[in-house]
């Protein structure tokens, strides 16, 4: 495990520690259950683990509401058991990265305790404070569904104070040199442990100031080279993934020349996927590509068809966003904030041809795609649930009461109807050659045999069909061709005659000889490897 540049062509894998597996029967998901369920992770193919926050938490925001940044809340086990998952995660070649929510705390935590006990406390100046919630009015309301501003009057000291998540989440002051150093000190106790990297919660918030946006701004990345530079001396081949959901010429800052983020998500291109598939057309998804601009050579994009959040429609325009309310969340309560609460499968009409058609597009764009858990089976969701927890229920493991999660009465209520356990699970799907969770696997084993994936060219092919995307993905001697057919219908494509040559087709392990026209079926892929 000594390549430095080993994320390039890693394939990443989120978990929600809580919904994942019990190992001690109390209902609640642990980090012994992870570990317990590391060989299934090796089957199916991940080189990464990206665990949600496991820190000691309130819970009002799903633990992105730290009250103790030097600890495991005791839900989830010991510290001698994150050891034990790296320890055995390493042995498997499978890497470990967890959440440093550097921007805010939960209010719960001591230092905000602390602020808010006396304005002459130590700690007043680690939270950001302001006689009148008039200042920074330009800054948008994120969680504009449950918060009217981005202040909140402290009635004990008589001061707001500033939060541009809940308002149970104070944002941190990085304009004080302790609260940068003391995050410095955050990140050097769990990579002491192990982990393999971060990745960083809400990094374009950091700083605020008066006429901006507070987003992005010079000073946010000011630290976050300090924050690379710290990693890059003391701790080499480590990663830092950042959540910036903005658009990818927004997003370029944050890689820097190559000494700020070793990743970045890219977030507009997975509802163009969605819209790509409802439209049968591909231009918006070219669209967004064309404008995605080149990156250090030490760096890669992260992709996503979904996670743990609601899929967010934060990077498409209002008109763009009203249709795909209206495509994809037909009812009021699948909409939260400004997106869609709902898991994949469900989105896609828990039809296989579309769900196996945009992992393909995930498994062969520019980019190291990440596979919320559970997605590679096609669990469905539970509206019932509040907020977001309906995409966060426990992982359906086979038939067995509870979905084989825990032994005991599971933190949250599980799936129902044709999406839940007794007929979605992994013990069936394991058993069954030609189920989905193959297929995923299988993709995730070509994508990793082929170093063309893991560079970031990509060059659009035109054959006259806006219904079929085809590209070219080419890195050292490789070179893939690649076609999806969004559309319900078989369609044609002219191929331009530099690629009308005997390919391998990848999936099949024998050649196709392209002519000038190809018919796919519909919603089919098709991954070719191009004569040298």
């Amino acid at each position: 495990m000594k390549n430095d540049l080993w994320y390039k062509d890693a394939v990443f894998y989120q978990i929600s520690v809580r919904a994942y597996k019990d190992s001690n029967g109390d209902g609640h998901g642990d980090l012994r259950g992870v570990t317990q369920k590391l060989d299934y992770l090796q089957t199916l193919g991940v080189d990464c683990i990206w665990i949600m926050p496991i820190y000691p938490s309130p819970l009002n925001d799903d633990g992105y509401d730290i009250a103790d940044y030097y600890a495991v809340d005791k839900t989830y086990g010991a510290l001698d058991d994150l050891k034990e998952l790296i320890q055995s995660a390493h042995e498997r070649d499978i890497r470990i990265v967890m959440d440093l929510v550097l921007n805010h705390t939960s209010d719960e935590h001591p230092w905000f305790q602390a602020s808010r006990s006396d304005r002459n406390s130590p700690y007043r100046d680690y939270y950001v404070w302001s006689d009148t919630d008039k200042k920074y009015t330009d800054a948008r309301i994120i969680f504009v569904d449950t918060e009217p501003s981005n202040w909140t009057l402290d009635e004990k000291t008589g001061q707001y104070y500033w939060h541009r998540f809940y308002a149970s989440q104070p944002d941190l002051n990085f304009d004080n040199p302790k609260v940068q150093e003391e995050m410095l000190n955050v990140a050097r106790f769990w990579l002491d442990l192990g982990i393999d990297g971060f990745r960083a919660d809400a990094v374009p918030y950091l700083i605020e100031r008066e006429g901006s946006n507070c987003e992005n701004l010079p000073e946010t990345h000011i630290y976050l080279k300090k924050l690379r530079s710290f990693l890059d001396e003391h701790y080499p081949g480590r990663i830092l993934l950042c959540e910036a959901n903005q658009y990818p010429e927004d997003v370029r800052p944050y890689f820097g020349d190559g000494d700020e983020f070793h990743m970045g998500f890219h977030f507009p291109i997975m509802p163009r996927i969605y819209m790509a598939l409802k439209k049968g057309r591909y231009e918006d998804m070219a669209e967004i590509m064309r404008r995605t601009p080149t990156i250090p050579e030490n760096c890669q994009w992260c992709t996503f068809l979904r996670n743990h959040d609601e899929l967010t429609l934060e990077m498409v325009t209002p008109e763009e966003r009203q249709w795909m309310w209206e495509q994809y969340a037909p009812e009021p309560r699948m909409k939260l904030n400004m997106g869609i609460r709902r898991r994949f499968a469900p989105l896609l009409d828990n039809d296989r041809r579309k769900m196996e058609l945009a992992n393909s597009i995930l498994f062969t764009l520019p980019g190291s795609p990440i596979i919320y858990y559970g997605d590679e089976i096609g669990m469905g969701d539970n509206l019932d649930l509040f907020d977001r927890n309906g995409v966060r229920t426990p992982m359906q493991w086979d038939n067995t009461p509870n979905a084989g999660f825990s032994t005991g009465t599971p933190f949250s209520e599980l799936v129902k109807g044709e999406l839940g356990y007794q007929q979605i699970n992994v013990a069936s799907q394991i058993n069954d050659p030609n189920s989905y969770f193959h297929t995923i696997k299988r993709m995730i084993a070509v994508r990793k045999k082929h170093t063309a994936f893991g560079g970031s060219s990509m060059e659009w092919v035109e054959t006259g069909n806006p219904a079929v995307a085809v590209y070219i993905r080419q890195h050292s001697d490789e070179t893939m061709l690649i076609f999806n057919n969004l559309s319900a219908s078989a369609e044609t494509v002219n191929l331009p005659d530099k690629y009308q040559k005997t390919t391998v087709d990848l999936f099949a392990d024998h050649t196709q000889t392209l002519s000038e026209k190809l018919t796919l079926q519909p919603y089919s892929y098709l991954w070719l490897q191009m004569p040298k």
